[in-house]
């Protein structure tokens, strides 16, 4: 029989796990040969140049998905740096992101919740773990901290007990200062501390109330330090996750730029309560009167544009007096 006749013949390559189908010629007489293997050089020739074709294809497919992982990596690494240096709470970009919403005016109007950089987080967290700790009148530390607080206030003086009328002297209610702290935990006492020891001259303007014409019932100086401690806590909304007032977003700032800015910050805000206090010639009823008009002047000046640290604001000079 001299007509020739085309049969299909399947031949698998391993490519992506798709199976390429090649035609090959075959005369009749063949059809008892197995296909594979018969001795033809044409088709063993065209049989070794397609799997040949197969095999650089199959390269030339791993070497695509090679590349494009690497630029899918590349690009996914450049768009987390760029949404960092876009998005950081610092950032022009960031100040607009954090739209206000309808509620409010002024330096209360609420935010929505400001992006955080990693390094803003870890020390969010680590202020809110201080506001959890409560003062412990048995705990040994806390116990050592009142003691340290003693010796920075009266270096000269000799350490009393933990219980004992002396410390009404520097502004406790009673004997015991241990019943004093209530909401402001042990962060208010670490607090006074800081104070004590990086502004001493301020700190000790104000234990003695050494500074203007002051009132014949003066407010207690380490149990203001306390409320001072809770004011800003409460201002900077430090207690509910991530604030939203424009207060609490630029102590965020503050943060970044200062692990301490709480601290840094309450030496401030005593500062500027005294000051309030003076402005007044206010007596002990009026305590919180001045405290409101104390917050109030905070909050402005944590509005001010160019405020990028506790430093940058118009009270802290008043420290270096």
């Amino acid at each position: 029989m001299t007509s020739r006749t085309m049969r299909r013949r399947l031949h698998h390559g391993d490519v992506g796990g798709k199976k390429h189908e090649h035609l090959i010629g075959a005369d009749l007489d063949d059809l008892n040969e197995p296909l594979l293997g018969n001795n033809d050089d044409n088709k063993a020739n065209q049989l070794q140049v397609q799997t040949y074709e197969d095999i650089m294809y199959d390269e030339k497919r791993k070497e695509n998905l090679h590349w494009a992982f690497l630029f899918s990596n590349i690009i996914s690494e450049w768009a987390q740096w760029l949404a960092r240096v876009l998005l950081g709470s610092g950032s022009f970009i960031a100040r607009i992101w954090t739209l206000p919403s309808t509620t409010g005016s002024g330096p209360t109007k609420k935010f929505l919740p400001p992006l955080l950089t990693p390094l803003q987080e870890a020390r969010l967290r680590s202020l809110q773990k201080r506001l959890e700790v409560p003062f412990d009148g048995s705990c040994l530390e806390h116990q050592d901290a009142l003691r340290e607080l003693w010796r920075s206030a009266y270096p000269n003086r000799e350490l009393p007990g933990l219980k004992s009328e002396v410390w009404k002297e520097m502004g406790w209610q009673g004997s015991d200062p241990s019943t004093d702290f209530r909401g402001g935990g042990f962060i208010s006492l670490e607090n006074l501390i800081f104070f004590a020891k990086k502004y001493p001259e301020a700190f000790q303007n104000l234990l003695n109330k050494n500074e203007g014409d002051r009132s014949e019932w003066e407010y207690p100086f380490a149990v203001a330090g306390i409320n001072i401690s809770f004011m800003l806590v409460q201002l900077l909304e430090l207690q509910s996750g991530k604030p939203t007032s424009m207060s609490g977003i630029r102590f965020l700032e503050f943060l970044s730029n200062d692990e301490l800015a709480f601290d840094e910050l309450y030496c401030v805000a005593f500062k500027l309560m005294d000051a309030h206090w003076l402005a007044k010639r206010a007596s002990y009823m009026e305590f919180n009167e001045v405290m409101k008009s104390t917050r109030m002047q905070l909050e402005r000046e944590l509005s001010l544009e160019d405020v990028i640290c506790v430093k940058d604001l118009p009270a802290y000079n008043m420290l270096k007096r």
